[in-house]
């Protein structure tokens, strides 16, 4: 389930137990784990249900991370969505469990892995097939800034058609560089530590 970051540290507590989503239809099933983008975490689900608005009060806000009862409903309006205490919402309860990182999943690649990993970026960005902007490092940056999000909005942040984007993530996932979540997808390890690397490069090349 996709959570905005400042919300992170709760979820690792345990503080956070409960969040309300204005879907359409639910999105998670009872019993589901679910990750957390971005972090070693993950959420397996309790309870599932449809509530009216009304029904929600300020100690179950406090238990979606919230300091009272009015942010929630300011952000389930974002966007200009009409709520008020008839509107229907998702209860979802869940509870916490940390996932430790997948088998291979290595934070510390030597210096000759990264030296053939920026090779092989290099090589992605060539220009093939009427294409000619590079794309590896943009696509990168944008799943570091944004875990967890559709693949329909990172395409759109790039300027991108949406099945272009997916074939192309495909391609940095087979380098160990992204995982697919839920929804979206989150840079690995060997992927973060990519791009601290490229991120070093840079800074060293000054302006």
């Amino acid at each position: 389930m996709l959570f905005t970051a400042d919300a992170h540290a709760g979820l690792a507590a345990g503080a956070i137990t409960v969040t309300f989503r204005s879907w359409s239809r639910p999105q998670v099933r009872v019993g589901g784990t679910y990750k957390v983008g971005g972090t070693d975490l993950a959420l397996v689900v309790d309870r599932l249900a449809q509530v009216r608005l009304g029904e929600v009060g300020e100690a179950d806000a406090r238990a979606a991370g919230f300091a009272d009862r009015a942010g929630m409903v300011r952000l389930l309006g974002k966007g200009g969505r009409p709520v008020d205490d008839d509107t229907l919402v998702w209860r979802v309860d869940f509870h916490r469990v940390v996932q430790p990182p997948p088998a291979g999943d290595r934070p510390d690649p030597s210096a000759a892995e990264l030296a053939a990993l920026v090779a092989r970026l290099d090589h992605l960005d060539r220009p093939a097939g009427g294409r000619r902007a590079a794309w590896t490092r943009p696509t990168l940056r944008l799943i570091a800034a944004r875990p967890g999000v559709v693949s329909t909005e990172l395409a759109a942040d790039l300027g991108r058609e949406r099945f272009s984007l997916k074939g192309d993530v495909a391609k940095l996932k087979r380098l160990g560089l992204t995982r697919s979540l839920q929804v979206g997808y989150e840079l690995s390890a060997l992927g973060r530590a990519l791009l601290d690397h490229l991120d070093e490069v840079e800074r060293d090349r000054g302006p």
